[in-house]
């Protein structure tokens, strides 16, 4: 019960990710609304790469940003800690993404793996199971980290949903 609940979380950000890059350019998604704000593009993908990582850390397996090759087509480093976890203002404007598909087709691959560590491999008994990030150097319980994960992700969909609020505004963009 508490599986499908967690997952319908997940889903439930897989689903806003999508209406937010729904039907945007390449240039859009790039757009930063000022010097120092994150693109849509970059917010995805950060909160795809933050899923990946958290959930392969937990899953004790390597990141699909490298198995999958996904760091290829995005052209950039198979680094596991390039997540954009502490990118500058200017680390963040640089980021290109090849456009919304390619961001779209690693988050759902990403939250398969989310689905398969959650309602096929985690026990209500691991979630007070403590586990070390390496990335984050801390240690935090199961529970815990999922528990972050979903409200990170609730939060940089959001930010997202409101860029794109901002295009619309600005280019006069419907939904």
């Amino acid at each position: 019960m508490w599986q499908q609940l967690t997952m319908e979380l997940f889903w439930r950000i897989a689903h806003d990710l999508e209406h937010a890059l729904e039907g945007l350019t390449v240039e859009e998604v790039h757009h930063q609304p000022g010097p120092a704000s994150n693109s849509i593009a970059w917010l995805a993908w950060h909160l795809t790469r933050s899923h990946d990582r958290n959930i392969s850390e937990l899953a004790g397996h390597e990141q699909l940003w490298i198995t999958g090759g996904w760091y290829a087509l995005f052209k950039r480093s198979p680094d596991p800690t390039d997540t954009g976890f502490g990118h500058s203002a200017a680390e963040a404007a640089a980021f290109r993404a090849p456009d919304s598909h390619l961001l779209l087709d690693y988050h759902r691959a990403v939250v398969e793996r989310i689905r398969q560590y959650i309602l096929e491999g985690l026990s209500e008994g691991d979630l007070d199971r403590e586990v070390y990030s390496p990335t984050l150097q801390n240690r935090a319980t199961v529970r815990r980290r999922l528990a972050g994960i979903i409200s990170e992700g609730f939060q940089h969909v959001g930010q997202a949903a409101y860029g794109r609020g901002l295009l619309a505004g600005q280019r006069g963009l419907g939904r």
